[in-house]
């Protein structure tokens, strides 16, 4: 039986398979001779089967990517347009399963059909068909067959006019019925969320982000929590999108919906606000936008809940928002702040992964405020507690310039005694590392 794939290492298995393909052209070249009229696709596949044996002797590998005839594979489990086993299988907008690379060629061909259905194609999204995928895998394993790597890094990512239509239509569905909001909602939340190009497609048009957040504007009573949700995780999946977060962060609209929707809503519409605020906070201006729009209150009264949903985003927001605005912007405000998120175990860890400990260290060495060096080796002195590995850099600080000892014999009398404390524990791990 023929087998499907790429034969290198085992020349055992080669000559078995290449026998195989011997066999199958002797037999087409009989059909070939005998039938009065010579049939087109015959030719075709006993010219693939020359030219993968003539490949063979030259190249060393025998690429069954060529279709034979092998009435044990499963017609489902071919490509449509390939007529080949699929590596990768998935699912157009009709519902029709292809393999990924012919698929995205023929929508790379300026196709905007389905090839089997020949209907037009709402949108462009591939969808992976991860259960085809499972039953192609088992059936490759019953037949001894190595089904071969999907093909990787290919720029899925097509924007046609259908797709933007298709969002015109949504955000158009924003304004009418209860119902068709909600689906409306629900299909832009997933399209943002799976296609790439469906973020971008938002940058094109000004009014994209304004119909998307009407339905929450203040004036707004009795929103529908499911609705609420789907909408702000939007905001959040186009945040992610590097050319949207001015755009979202500049709407007048954007910034208040995700404060509000920080105190009420469902736990998830709550965390993905924050998580929303956390993505845009990644522009320095966009910081300011949010931190002058009263966000911090909101971001802590949520973590003061400790909802465990909600800690890792609503602390990582929090940190953002503080830790990089060090412009001599609300610094002591956002010290204190740090200093008092240091109470909850998460956000110390959050603070110790996004970078906190060298950022701190500056402000010790450079500020002349005591209080703000106090803050800073209190939260210093609950990190390296809570991670070891942070003491590395401490003591690397120490070492350069001696910061640590410096405000042990200067700083305030809470900042003597966190920074002897963050002392002693650098000497008794150098002294085990010694002793070890």
């Amino acid at each position: 039986m023929a087998k499907f794939g790429v034969l290198e290492t085992d020349p055992s298995m080669a000559a078995k398979a290449t026998e195989e393909l011997k066999k199958e052209l002797q037999r087409l070249v009989s059909r070939i001779v005998d039938e009065d009229e010579s049939c087109a696709d015959t030719t075709d596949k006993a010219l693939k089967i020359l030219f993968a044996l003539r490949d063979f002797k030259f190249k060393g590998s025998l690429d069954f990517g060529v279709e034979m005839e092998n009435p044990a594979l499963p017609q489902e489990f071919r490509c449509p347009i390939s007529k080949q086993l699929m590596r990768d299988p998935v699912v157009v907008a009709t519902g029709q399963t292809y393999d990924r690379p012919f698929i995205q060629k023929w929508l790379k061909d300026g196709h905007r059909t389905c090839p089997r259905t020949q209907q037009v194609l709402s949108h462009t999204i591939l969808t992976p068909n991860n259960l085809v995928r499972e039953m192609i895998s088992e059936w490759c394993k019953e037949h001894g067959i190595e089904l071969p790597k999907p093909v990787e890094d290919v720029d899925e990512e097509v924007i046609t006019d259908a797709d933007r239509g298709h969002l015109n239509s949504l955000l158009e569905r924003m304004s009418s019925s209860a119902s068709d909001q909600k689906e409306a909602a629900r299909e832009l939340r997933l399209l943002t969320k799976r296609m790439p190009s469906f973020r971008a497609l938002f940058g094109e048009c000004t009014d994209a982000v304004p119909q998307l957040l009407s339905l929450l504007s203040p004036d707004a009573v009795d929103v529908d929590p499911e609705l609420q949700e789907d909408l702000i995780t939007t905001v959040l999946n186009l945040s992610i999108h590097d050319n949207n977060k001015k755009l979202v962060a500049e709407d007048p609209m954007a910034i208040p919906v995700l404060i509000e929707s920080l105190k009420s809503g469902t736990i998830e519409t709550r965390t993905n606000a924050a998580a929303a605020l956390f993505t845009l906070s990644a522009l320095d201006s966009n910081k300011l936008i949010i931190g002058k729009s009263g966000a911090l209150k909101p971001l802590l009264d949520l973590l003061e809940e400790g909802h465990p949903l909600a800690m890792k985003d609503v602390a990582s927001a929090i940190f953002n928002l503080c830790i990089k605005i060090m412009d001599g912007i609300l610094v002591d405000e956002l010290l204190a702040i740090l200093a008092m998120l240091s109470s909850h175990q998460r956000a110390v860890e959050e603070m110790g992964e996004l970078g906190a400990v060298p950022c701190l260290l500056r402000i010790i060495r450079e500020s002349k405020c005591e209080r703000n060096k106090e803050n800073c080796i209190a939260i210093l002195h609950t990190v390296c507690f809570n991670d070891r590995a942070k003491l590395r850099a401490i003591r690397e600080e120490e070492n350069d310039y001696g910061t640590i000892s410096r405000l042990a014999q200067t700083g305030t009398s809470r900042a003597k005694r966190k920074a002897n404390g963050i002392l002693e524990r650098l000497n008794r791990v150098a002294l085990i590392t010694h002793t070890a």
